[in-house]
């Protein structure tokens, strides 16, 4: 870690979960629990988070939550087990997407905040992101991976430490790195967007990239993610092996 990133205090820096999805992949292990709330390596996966998140410096959470989200809230609480701030923000009768749970949750979140997916496990360094997004002073940043495929379809062209390219849809010969999962985001990203209406994160990320307003920050650390059978039994053996992180 630079000098420059251990001088970053998180404390202040809010990080929103995005934990709102269906999870369908995952029935019926999910038919009747919500995603965040999966066992992995004996624990639910949202506290193996939580744990990683503390790790890093950062203690105020808020949960954007959808599905089953009543069950989350009952479990975890108000985060104090974890040394954390955690509040909750709810999509309401229809799920919003994940950058309209976003949006829905702005009061809680501010003027800049860290967001990730509900089933991701990212071990990285938060601090050298938030200095990265800091430097930069653009609206948005990106966390990206050289990723050339390996863990799933790669859909970010980045060279010189610049994205020029990046769609989920449509990958071509030139991607080799992958949106990580991790981004960093102001308020005023999604200002334009409708209010209590469906929108994805990725259109607000191609959005920013088409106002060079979004920077890359590329990491070395592969991700995890629970959003298959393949990717839970590959992190459970991962978890199993590793020493936990934060408060228990």
């Amino acid at each position: 870690m630079t000098a420059q990133a251990e001088e970053i205090d998180l404390t202040d820096w809010p990080v929103a979960i995005l934990a709102g999805g269906l999870a369908k992949r995952l029935r019926p292990i999910t038919g009747t629990n919500p995603k965040a709330l999966v066992t992995v390596a004996g624990v639910p996966f949202i506290a193996h988070q939580l744990r990683l998140l503390h790790s890093a410096g950062l203690r105020r959470i808020i949960i954007c939550a959808g599905y089953l989200g009543e069950m989350i809230e009952a479990e975890i609480g108000d985060g104090a087990s974890f040394d954390l701030r955690i509040d909750y923000s709810f999509d309401g009768p229809r799920l919003l997407g994940t950058a309209g749970a976003l949006k829905r949750a702005l009061p809680l979140l501010g003027r800049r905040f860290f967001v990730l997916y509900g089933d991701s496990y990212l071990p990285i360094d938060y601090r050298k992101a938030a200095l990265a997004f800091a430097t930069d002073d653009k609206t948005g940043l990106m966390t990206v991976y050289r990723n050339q495929g390996r863990w799933d379809t790669s859909n970010v062209q980045f060279e010189e430490g610049q994205i020029l390219c990046y769609d989920k849809k449509q990958s071509t010969q030139e991607m080799h790195h992958i949106d990580y999962g991790l981004g960093i985001l102001r308020a005023e990203s999604l200002a334009s967007w409708p209010h209590h209406e469906p929108f994805d994160l990725a259109d607000v990320y191609r959005r920013l990239l088409s106002e060079n307003q979004l920077s890359g920050h590329e990491v070395t650390e592969r991700f995890y993610e629970i959003g298959s059978r393949e990717g839970l039994a590959e992190l459970d053996a991962f978890l199993r092996h590793h020493p936990a992180f934060g408060p228990s």
